[in-house]
């Protein structure tokens, strides 16, 4: 794959990118679709398959380190440090042309009709600008796109929304929790994926290395590397990788001008462009957005940086006295069950919660020592005992909370930690909230229920997993009022016209479902609209 030299770059495009993952991808293709100049600055590399160790002997100790998901763990030349010495989660996120779509499960679910109207249901936070089924066509198109694996029908959803791709196969520890589901009675499906089940355009068939988590080794994952990037730089997208930018820069009448960024050699470059998008995920543009300005780039609102949602995660393990093969993949995920995703006020919270169904992984992650256990509970006489109890017999339910805003939960700029090339780290708080707390007791109590009917013989329930903060959501809210709100309901920021926002850092509430297919959903809504009246965007030269 070519990448641009920056000697090569158009002096001033049509439109700068910032950010290569998910929503950057779709911007990306879009405009250039329609036939738009489009460069792209991307702080981290370009990884093949080959580079990831999923199907190599080493792979389950890579993840200890050089592919960790989180960047304080991993710190690549590309990473920056995100303080989160103030937050009960991790926030993970990975930097390359791909972002975190290289390191992400592929769970692919769409939010549903009453994400978008909290505040009309439940009398909590805020609707969104618009509803699901304004959504909806982009969802279906989306998904399609990136040839995602599932089946139609699910009974939870208003709609029967369609899959390019048959299921991937739910295994046997599939059959045996959907048995158990079924004798409570409670809702379940074969879950689906951004993973494809058959050879796809781009992307090969999954070959169940259920090594999700650390990149696909045979790109079979829908990353956007393989389903966006390869089609946008044949349509001339120029992407400029190793390009960590600084700061957007805005002229006397307040317009974006582009960006200034750090190339590989330790340059300070500066990038032009008519209109800027900004893809960097719910830290990465808020941290941009306030290093750009003395109060915060886009920031009139005061909202840039607030209300931070992560989705706290809660683990319920179960033991079985079978072989159910958890070591296959994808990991991904291989049931899910919304039984409990919309409000009951019976049970002390509004909101609900998704399951995710998941393997366990090698013989390694039955192994490791976690802080605060009692180490001879794994290791010497215990060892191989624990090992035999649990190697392919131990299952996970996931359980996704749906994370409400409070504006006490921010990313601010650190006063004392900079990234390597000295532009100011981010640094978090955050607090789970209370209707969050009762929500992951609630979930982990029905999940022990869930393995007990199923015939567990152990139950491990761990109630909030620390290295789980994937999704980062809504530091950039998106509203119709720019007295309460940085974007408006196309993503364009109120304060400066021509820049924009399309990652997740724009959504209203989290829903509590896995935010990927929403924030593409979202990103091609936006990018299409730009497209269709860019004649009216004022713009700096």
């Amino acid at each position: 794959m070519r990448l641009v030299n920056t000697r090569e770059i158009d002096e001033q495009p049509d439109v700068l990118i910032i950010g290569a993952g998910a929503s950057g991808g779709v911007a990306a293709l879009e405009l250039a679709r329609h036939g738009l100049k489009v460069v792209c600055l991307e702080q981290g590399g370009w990884n093949l398959p080959d580079d990831f160790a999923a199907g190599k002997p080493e792979w389950e100790l890579t993840r200890l380190k050089q592919w960790n998901a989180s960047p304080n763990v991993r710190q690549n030349p590309a990473d920056y440090p995100i303080d989160s010495t103030e937050s009960p989660v991790e926030p993970l996120m990975f930097n390359g042309v791909g972002g975190s779509t290289i390191m992400f499960s592929g769970h692919w679910v769409r939010a549903m009709p009453s994400d978008f109207r909290v505040k009309t249901l439940d009398g909590v936070a805020e609707d969104w600008p618009f509803g699901y089924e304004d959504l909806r066509p982009f969802y279906d198109e989306v998904t399609h796109h990136i040839g995602a694996s599932g089946l139609e029908g699910d009974p939870a959803y208003p709609d029967a929304h369609t899959f390019p791709l048959p299921p991937l196969p739910i295994g046997k520890y599939g059959l045996i929790a959907a048995k158990g589901m079924d004798k409570l009675g409670w809702h379940w499906w074969p879950a689906p994926n951004a993973i494809a089940s058959r050879k796809y355009k781009n992307q090969e068939a999954c070959m169940r290395y259920g090594a999700c988590e650390s990149g696909c080794p045979v790109g079979a994952k829908a990353s956007t590397d393989i389903t966006h990037w390869r089609d946008a730089i044949k349509l001339g997208v120029q992407l400029v990788t190793g390009a960590r930018v600084s700061r957007i820069t805005v002229n006397d009448r307040g317009l974006a001008t582009g960006a200034e960024y750090i190339d590989r050699d330790g340059t300070l470059q500066h990038q032009a462009a008519r209109v800027t998008v900004l893809a960097a995920n719910g830290i990465g543009t808020p941290r941009l957005l306030l290093n750009s300005a003395p109060d915060g780039l886009a920031n009139s609102s005061g909202l840039v940086g607030k209300r931070l949602m992560t989705h706290p995660y809660a683990s319920v393990y179960g033991a079985y006295d079978e072989d159910m093969e958890t070591w296959l993949g994808p990991a991904g995920q291989a049931l899910q069950s919304l039984q409990f995703y919309e409000t009951d006020t019976d049970r002390g919270f509004v909101r609900g919660a998704k399951w995710n169904l998941m393997p366990t992984g090698g013989p390694l992650a039955q192994t490791l020592w976690e802080p605060g256990d009692d180490w001879r509970d794994s290791f010497g006489a215990n060892f191989h005992p624990r090992l035999q109890r649990t190697f392919g017999r131990y299952t996970e339910w996931g359980i996704t909370t749906e994370d409400l805003p409070d504006e006490s939960n921010t990313v601010t700029l650190d006063p004392d930690v900079t990234d390597s090339d000295g532009i100011p780290a981010a640094k978090i708080h955050y607090k789970i909230g209370e209707n969050c707390r009762r929500m992951l007791d609630f979930n982990v109590a029905r999940a022990v229920e869930a393995h007990e009917a199923a015939g567990a013989v152990e139950i491990h329930p761990i109630p909030v997993v620390r290295h789980s903060a994937w999704h980062l959501l809504g530091t950039t809210k998106m509203g119709t009022d720019p007295a309460n709100s940085v974007v408006d309901e196309w993503c364009r920021t109120h304060d400066v016209p021509n820049l924009f926002i399309v990652d997740g850092s724009t959504m209203v509430t989290s829903t509590g479902m896995n935010p990927t297919a929403t924030i593409m959903a979202v990103a091609l809504r936006s990018m299409r609209h730009l497209t269709e009246t860019r004649s009216s965007i004022p713009t700096p030269f």
